[in-house]
This record gives C-alpha cells, structure tokens and sequence, in this order.
C-alpha cells in the first residue's frame, strides 16, 4: 500500500509551510494532507486548544491510515504535538513519525523566557511583523519565502498556543513511540537544547543535523527535507 503523509505546522504559520513538501510528495506519488491547527491559517478567528489540535491531527492520520500506512510529519510545535499524539498510551495508527526542529521540553524558565519574547515583539509597531519579514526576507530561498506566510501569521493564538504546550508530557510519550522516528534539526535551531535527551529516551530513533540551517529548515532547505521525507517513506515502505 503507498505511504500517506500527513503535515502539521509550527506556530504562528499554517499549511501553506509545506507547499514545497506537498509539491515533491505529489510528484512521488504520495497521498498527502497538510492540516490548519485551530487558530492558525484557515482557522485563524478560533482560539487555539490542544484538544482541538490533537482532534485536527487524529483526523487527517484516521483518515490517511484508511488508505495506506501514515507518515506524520510535524515542524516546531506541530512536531511536540505529534510526538505526544504518537506516543499516547493507546498509539493511533501511524506508521512512522518526523519530528522536525522540536527536541525541547516547553516549560520552566525557557518557555516563560519565549513567551516574554513573542509578547514584545508583539507589542511593537505592526505587532514585530517588519521585522519579522526582515529577517525571513535574509534567510529563506525565493522560492519558499512566499508560502511560510501565504496563510497569515496567527499572532492573536501565539501566547495561548506556547502557554498550552506546558502540560506536555513529551518524555513518557518519546519513551512509548516504538514505529520508526526520525529527528530533525537545523544545525542553528534554538530547540536542540533536549537533543541528546530525546535521542536517549527514543534510542531507536534517527537524528539528522541539516547544516547551515536554522529552526525553519523546512522552507529554508526545502529539497534536503524532501530528500529526509523520502528516506522515511522508503523505510516504510520496505517495513
């Protein structure tokens, strides 16, 4: 049976994210979904609630896993929902998991630290998005630039979104996840603070380090993380 994918975003940003992801998986054959979370892209007049996130992700993968073993893929936040959402006591129906730019455990003095952060920016003009533009302007490939933001940024959902992350229980959920998994971090990415944690916990699991790359590898190295996407399928595909 072909390998489904489905896609989960980071905060702030939407579906559109993964525009070069969908493209390359629908040239290669392969049935794709990429989600909204509440809050975020389509969703964006919802406020954003783990139980609707997690509800929005077990739908899209039911869904998938109806026509073919499911490859969940998810970047930044939508990679720490995906892994306490495999690695639930009563596993759902995925075949392997991506967990890109998320190997950090959101709380404590780190998660307060991020959201003081984003609520400054946010209290700038135009809410911090010049300068947000700015630097995604000076880091992202032409080609990728348009979609990370094709969707509209959800800054009104951000502090509740970050705030809501606190209560994941991601360790005993890394240390249930038995399907293929695959780590994957930007060489600069800020979240690699847990990495050799969440690689001790999972040690069945795969950690690939994308030089010259930040938190956004995703659309800042869109073929490398389509070569990483075809390597996760074919492993399923020979499993």
């Amino acid at each position: 049976m072909v390998v489904q994918v489905v896609l989960v975003h980071g905060i702030r940003t939407s579906a559109t994210m993964w525009r070069a992801q969908v493209a390359y998986l629908e040239q290669r054959g392969n049935p794709v979904t990429a989600v909204d979370l509440p809050g975020h892209g389509t969703r964006r007049g919802e406020g954003f609630a783990l139980d609707r996130a997690f509800a929005t992700i077990d739908e899209a993968v039911t869904d998938a896993a109806s026509r073919g073993p499911v490859l969940l893929v998810g970047h930044s936040m939508g990679g720490l929902l995906c892994i306490e959402y495999v690695g639930a006591e009563d596993p759902p129906p995925v075949a392997g998991l991506i967990a890109a730019s998320c190997t950090s455990i959101p709380r404590g003095v780190g998660l307060a630290a991020y959201r003081m952060l984003a609520r400054g920016f946010d209290s700038l003009p135009d809410r911090g998005m010049w300068l947000t533009d700015r630097m995604l302007d000076r880091i992202l490939p032409p080609e990728t630039r348009h979609d990370f933001g094709a969707g509209g940024y959800a800054l009104d959902a951000q502090d509740a979104a970050l705030r809501s992350l606190s209560v994941l229980d991601l360790l005993a959920a890394l240390a249930r996840i038995e399907v293929p998994l695959w780590f994957i971090n930007g060489q600069y990415d800020q979240l690699r603070v847990n990495e050799r944690l969440f690689t001790s916990i999972a040690p069945h699991a795969e950690l690939i380090v994308v030089p010259r790359t930040t938190h956004h590898v995703t659309v800042m190295r869109p073929e490398v993380f389509n070569a990483m996407l075809h390597l996760a399928i074919t492993t399923l595909e020979q499993t």
